[in-house]
């Protein structure tokens, strides 16, 4: 969902020195390749200001703010951010459903469950082939205490990334919280499989092992 505006800019390690957009953009790359998140933030806050007048890749450089902020753990300034970038008209097809996939994403950050289930599903139509969007829905239904909704938008999530370990794990959960203790298991050991050091293979091991652990012994 990071939006890229020059693939070259990502290794320049001396940026214009100008008060330019593009001065500003290059600086945001680069510190988002450094993972300085809240500075790419503010330099592609800068590029947006600094664009002309009705230049729609303003908005574009202010979805992708959003986008750093999401990054940087600054869900209200993401939302700030994002509002502006959806107001214009420079966001087009999935570009403006990536955009409202990340409102989503900081509305539930701040627990704005009711927005964040409203930006998606005005999202989902331009971006439905895209399986992080699936997974996000999956997991805000759980939020919202839907489990059906979780259940199908998981299903499509997997459909769509059927290795994925994070989507398995979350399957693996929502299979949990149905009952379905057994199906949780085969997921959850698919997760392992599937990428046993990322963060869905390290979760889904730590259930395997709360699955496997002696039950106490009942109290007398």
């Amino acid at each position: 969902m990071i939006f890229l505006f020059a693939a070259a800019a990502l290794v320049a390690a001396d940026c214009p020195t100008e008060a330019t957009t593009q001065a500003a953009v290059c600086k945001a790359l680069v510190a988002q390749k450094n993972g300085q998140f809240a500075a790419s933030a503010t330099e592609f806050e800068t590029a947006a200001i600094r664009a002309k007048p009705g230049d729609p890749a303003a908005d574009r450089m202010l979805a992708a703010a959003g986008n750093m902020w999401i990054a940087a753990n600054e869900p209200a300034k993401a939302a700030v951010a994002l509002d502006k970038a959806l107001a214009g008209k420079g966001l087009l097809a999935d570009q403006r459903g990536n955009a409202l996939l990340d409102r989503a994403r900081a509305a539930e950050a701040q627990n704005d469950l009711k927005t964040a289930r409203a930006r998606l599903t005005e999202a989902l139509p331009s971006i439905s082939e895209d399986s992080f969007a699936w997974y996000f829905s999956a997991a805000l239904a759980v939020r919202e205490n839907d489990l059906k909704t979780a259940e199908a938008a998981i299903l499509k999530a997997m459909t769509l990334a059927p290795n994925d370990s994070e989507i398995l794990f979350e399957a693996g959960h929502i299979a949990q919280l149905g009952g379905d203790e057994a199906k949780a298991r085969g997921l959850w050991q698919r997760a392992t499989a599937a990428n046993p050091n990322g963060p869905g293979g390290t979760a889904a091991k730590k259930a395997l092992d709360f699955l496997d652990r002696p039950a106490p012994n009942a109290s007398r």
